[in-house]
């Protein structure tokens, strides 16, 4: 048998309220979406266009990034307007009909919203650059340096990005920003501050968007005093401690206020957050039932590959969001990190896997973000020229390791050479030749594809009342398989790199690579994942 058998129904029969409990959520990164303009970078209008083929699909919301007024030091999320849409990716009247026309196909909205930082441009750090006795400065962190003239920053804290955390300014203090100079962190502690973030949750509320999803939600909330941590390359312990500038127990109480505000609103708009936390005991503590709706569930993303560690993060992802009655929410890429088929091995291997690991996401009990892309099976472009590079990350070098810009080459839509229907003129970043292989078009209608095999699996995961939210039972399995039951259901994971056999639990309804049958068994491939109906 291959892949895929077709289901019998794309109709969503799950209730409308709660919603987000077993959604699949598609990533859009909007520079690297589609351009409707020609100028090489991706749009709302080029969005807009798109949106059938999420659609069709199976998407239940999108989540868009930044595309607010910024100098884009960093992709958009140095932020210099949050109520103004930037020249580079259209209007606010582009932002509105592109919402209308999403919630007139049943797409919900979800933007980004960036709260930890904005940009060094924006208005309120303008004025407190321009006079140290500003009442903007108190918005920010502002420090003297320590040594005898204060020529040194004010704390051992390192940028996430790579060096120091402090820059100095004209008049002789220091400012924080936790990511690129040109990101001053902002002071929660100011009133001003929280009742600016309110106006501008109300703002996109209004203009109809169905929630937000929370940049770095993690680190708004910094420990008293600013205390030393005494060690270098501090980014490597993010997610794996609470520091004194993540995972502060005061970020809760912004959350819970942001709660009280998204429900004053109809139709169960919610709060996504973006948070690194050192277990996902600590990271359920995102989504009590008084915070927020989803958090994104890193531990899986970052998760090796193999029967084993899936196993152990799927039960103690599933234990924590059990234990204060939220969903877990899974992803295996996006536009942070190494593109999955990469990081599982790349080439014939890593997109063999990629395949499977997709089916096992979107059979597990939650809900599901798909980065724009991995349906295609698009690897990490690892060739990028220097000269085209954008990653902050990447002119730092200290930090991260600066590859970012290798996860947002532009979609490849169709055609024969680049920009392959990105938009009627180049693309900002590179295509890779390969990838005419790789496009919507080509893709389209070929049941061995990776494209179609998402569009089985979520027309399936519509049709089948197993899936979604809900509980999950494991199964006995060989070594280095997973076998898992659902209502009516069972998933069937080989991590091995050989075939595994086992009898057949039901009948197949779709998987990532052909099967065998001898008797009462199945073989299943390396690397292989199997959906079974009872």
């Amino acid at each position: 048998m291959t892949h895929p058998v077709t289901a019998q129904s794309t109709e969503n029969t799950r209730a409308d309220s709660a919603w987000w409990r077993d959604a699949v959520i598609y990533q859009i990164y909007v520079r690297s979406f589609a351009d409707s303009d020609g100028d090489g970078i991706g749009d709302l209008r080029g969005i807009r266009g798109r949106l059938p083929y999420l659609k069709e699909l199976g998407a239940d919301a999108i989540w868009l990034t930044p595309f607010y007024a910024s100098p884009q030091a960093d992709g958009g999320y140095d932020v210099a307007d949050y109520r103004t849409v930037d020249p580079l990716f259209g209007t606010l009247s582009d932002a509105d009909d592109l919402v209308r026309e999403a919630h007139r196909l049943g797409l919900r909205v979800i933007v980004d919203i960036v709260p930890n930082h904005t940009s060094d441009q924006h208005p309120w750090f303008q004025a407190a650059l321009a006079d140290p006795g500003a009442p903007e400065r108190a918005r920010y962190h502002f420090r003297p340096g320590r040594g005898a003239e204060g020529e040194l920053p004010p704390n051992d804290w390192e940028s996430v990005f790579g060096g120091p955390a402090w820059t100095r300014t004209a008049d002789g203090e220091w400012y924080l920003h936790l990511f690129a100079p040109q990101q001053p962190d902002l002071n929660w502690d100011s009133p001003e501050v929280r009742a600016e973030f309110d106006s501008v949750l109300r703002f996109w509320l209004d203009l109809g968007v169905d929630g937000f999803r929370i940049d770095v939600a993690h680190g708004m909330v910094k420990a008293p005093g600013l205390p030393d941590i005494g060690r270098k390359e501090q980014a490597k312990l993010i997610g794996s401690q609470v520091l004194p500038f993540f995972d502060q127990d005061g970020v809760h109480e912004i959350h819970r206020s942001w709660r009280a505000l998204l429900d004053s609103y109809p139709g169960e708009r919610i709060g996504v957050a973006e948070a690194w936390a050192p277990d996902a005991g600590r990271l359920a503590r995102y989504v009590r039932p008084d915070e927020l709706h989803q958090a994104f569930n890193f531990h899986f993303l970052t998760c090796e590959w193999g029967a084993e560690p899936m196993r152990a993060v799927i039960d103690e992802s599933l234990a924590a969001t059990r234990s204060v009655g939220a969903p877990t929410t899974w992803v295996l890429s996006n536009h942070d990190v190494v593109r999955h088929p990469t990081r599982y091995g790349g080439g014939e291997l890593g997109g063999r896997r990629a395949r499977a690991a997709a089916l096992l996401m979107l059979a597990l009990p939650g809900s599901a973000y798909v980065y724009q892309g991995e349906e295609l099976g698009l690897p990490e472009v690892t060739e990028l020229p220097d000269e085209v590079r954008q990653d902050p990350a990447f002119f730092r070098g200290d930090g991260q390791d600066g590859t970012r810009d290798g996860c947002r080459v532009p979609l490849p839509w169709s055609g024969e050479s680049a920009p392959y229907g990105f938009g009627p003129g180049g693309s900002w970043l590179p295509q890779p030749d390969s990838w005419r292989e790789l496009s919507v078009a080509a893709q389209s209608g070929d049941p061995r594809s990776t494209l179609e095999l998402y569009r089985s699996a979520l027309a399936l995961r519509r049709r089948l009342p197993g899936l979604g939210d809900g509980e999950m039972t494991w199964l006995d399995a060989p070594e280095g398989v997973l076998a898992f039951a659902r209502p009516g259901f069972v998933c069937t994971l080989n991590t091995t790199g050989a075939p595994a056999e086992l009898p057949v639990p039901g009948r197949p309804v779709l998987s990532s690579a052909a099967l065998e049958f001898t008797g009462g068994a199945v073989r299943l491939p390396a690397d292989s994942c199997v959906w079974w109906e009872l």
